[in-house]
């Protein structure tokens, strides 16, 4: 007891823990749930933390387990019998069986040895198996008491302590995310059983939302979001699925599912920059913005500036830039008024020194720009065009070569021509200095396409640009000679002093 104790003591809670005491399913003393509890105005995501709840009793403990706190008796101690099947017992008893297999899967095993108590091990599988087929099989209309404990029993299997980052286990700065390994949870074979039997429910057209929100609230979906931080990919893709499944369900958690992931990117961008399920909460958002309705509420449109657009200022961007390339892509396809603040956003965040981010930059300002009007475009093509001039001359090639690339969309060249008096003068020194200069045969046989293309285009406006460029070049090796010349001079006057006022060092 007096170990329990010390362990427990060690336990870091999470912000949903403090927030929302002994409201943990399954833990602790039973509370009323109410799906009103959480104010949206006040969510906070602990969605870094990798603290959790103790786990449930093992099945050899004695005392109540998490099903025993509602007064439905306590899970079996001692040697786990299996049930019969749902089709070999009357249809009258069915929902008291439905209730003794969900205290049966409410048990906890270790799997850290595959060895240990593996008869109860394959009898809670077996037992979650019948319990996703009888869900999926809409045979019976489960009970709401069947349908509490239910969510309870999902509540006590997946909402765990997570295990320690990699980084975290040794305080120090992590290599590249992409190259880790993930961590493998070897509890899965129980866990995709739950997480199935969740979705079955959620999904199903004999389950009423207007029952189910109670069970499903915001508190249960503010600890699903947590998980979201596991390492595991396969949990992530049930979690993405069942989150967007109770968000489509559930109209009323809604806002507050929208309001809960945002302050899980607030604290990824501003605070933390880990967090594994960025991409997955993304493909959710990404889904979500493709049904908003028009015209578009401002409340929509700040979620873009205030979380969309800085999500592309964290390091580990290539995580999860496909995913947000397409949320960001989705907002100017409904509302192409907002091309020019898009656009601008990427220019303020653009990458100076890495290469590689500064190629995904490139490839989503082509998906941008393919979707942007001409009056958009017109009101910010001149930082537009000097940043990928500044790409032109980039002595990185994959840079280069995909800016040049731009040039190869239609639409894109399209919205170039008819701009061309503004564009060109921008770009010209850039290309010339890639012709003259620069050390890739590639680049340097793109910018000659690029260039005769806007010969074709207006070749009064290429002679007047290339006039120009001359002049510049003939000021600019004016005053180098006029420098070497001043320098020549101070050199002459030291010599005619004969070094005599001069301080050797």
């Amino acid at each position: 007891m007096l170990k329990k104790i010390i362990k427990g003591s060690h336990r870091k809670p999470s912000k949903s823990d403090s927030n929302d005491p002994g409201s943990i399913f399954g833990y602790g003393q039973p509370v009323t749930r109410n799906s009103g509890s959480v104010s949206t105005a006040n969510v906070v995501v602990n969605h870094a933390s990798r603290a959790g709840p103790p786990p449930p009793p093992s099945p050899n403990s004695s005392g109540p387990g998490p099903i025993s706190s509602m007064g439905l008796g306590p899970p079996p101690s001692g040697p786990v019998d299996p049930l019969p099947l749902f089709r070999d017992v009357p249809v009258s008893e069915r929902q008291s069986l439905f209730i003794r297999k969900l205290q049966i899967c409410s048990l906890q095993f270790d799997f850290s040895d595959t060895l240990k108590s593996a008869r109860e091990k394959e009898i809670k599988r077996q037992s979650l198996m019948e319990l996703v087929d009888f869900i999926q099989s809409g045979s019976g209309k489960i009970t709401e008491t069947c349908q509490e404990e239910m969510i309870r029993m999902v509540s006590v299997n997946v909402f765990r302590c997570l295990p320690p980052a990699s980084h975290e286990n040794t305080g120090q700065e992590s290599a590249d995310p992409e190259e880790e390994e993930p961590y493998l949870e070897p509890c899965w074979p129980h866990l995709q059983l739950v997480y199935e039997l969740l979705l079955r429910y959620v999904v199903s057209s004999d389950t009423d939302t207007k029952v189910a929100k109670r069970y499903i609230d915001h508190s249960f979906v503010l600890k699903l979001l947590d998980l979201f931080d596991s390492e595991d990919p396969r949990e992530r893709e049930y979690l993405k699925t069942i989150l967007h499944r109770i968000y489509g369900k559930f109209m009323v958690h809604r806002p507050f599912i929208r309001k809960a992931i945002n302050n899980i990117f607030y604290r990824f961008i501003y605070e933390t920059e880990r967090h594994s399920g960025i991409g997955e909460l993304l493909e959710i958002l990404g889904s979500i913005i493709n049904g908003f309705a028009l015209p578009m509420k401002e409340e929509h449109k700040l979620f873009l500036v205030r979380a969309l657009i800085p999500l592309h200022k964290p390091k580990p961007i290539a995580m999860y830039h496909q995913q947000l390339s397409y949320c960001i892509t989705q907002f100017v396809e409904k509302d192409y008024k907002l091309a020019d603040t898009v656009i601008r956003g990427l220019l303020k965040y653009w990458p100076v020194t890495n290469c590689q981010k500064e190629v995904l930059f490139l490839g989503e300002l082509e998906e941008v720009l393919e979707a942007t009007q001409s009056a958009e475009f017109q009101r910010c093509m001149v930082p537009l065009f000097r940043q990928i001039a500044r790409c032109l001359n980039s002595s990185h090639f994959q840079v280069a070569e995909r800016a040049l690339f731009l040039w190869n969309n239609e639409h894109i060249v399209s919205l170039i021509a008819q701009n061309r008096s503004v564009i060109l003068p921008i770009i010209f020194e850039a290309l010339e200095k890639n012709i003259q200069s620069h050390w890739n045969q590639a680049v340097h046989g793109l910018t000659v396409n690029v260039r005769k293309m806007f010969l074709e285009m207006d070749a009064e406006l290429f002679d007047e640009c290339q006039r120009q460029h001359a002049e510049r070049e003939a000021r600019a090796r004016e005053m180098d000679e006029q420098r070497e010349l001043t320098w020549k001079k101070l050199a002459d006057v030291a010599a005619q002093r004969g070094g005599e006022d001069m301080i050797t060092v």
